[in-house]
């Protein structure tokens, strides 16, 4: 693999699903599909391996500090 390619994030982390323009929890993979949670919990989402992205360090930091406010709406 080269150093340039990002990894796909691993359950438990945060991730960006970048066709729904969502941010959730990596919960698993089952038929080739990744299941993502809203941070605060909730309904779960499908979501294609290829559209799952690691966050960048700032759209973290922003999407904790949103959960933890209460927003509901956390874009990207």
């Amino acid at each position: 693999m080269a150093s340039n390619q990002q990894t796909r994030p691993s359950i438990g982390e945060l991730a960006k699903d970048t066709a729904g323009k969502r941010i959730g929890v990596v919960m698993g993979e089952i038929g080739g599909r990744v299941q993502m949670r809203p941070i605060q919990g909730g309904r779960e989402w499908d979501a294609k391996p290829d559209d799952v992205a690691a966050l960048t360090p700032r759209e973290e930091l922003s999407a904790r500090l949103a959960a933890r406010n209460g927003n509901r709406r956390v874009g990207l």
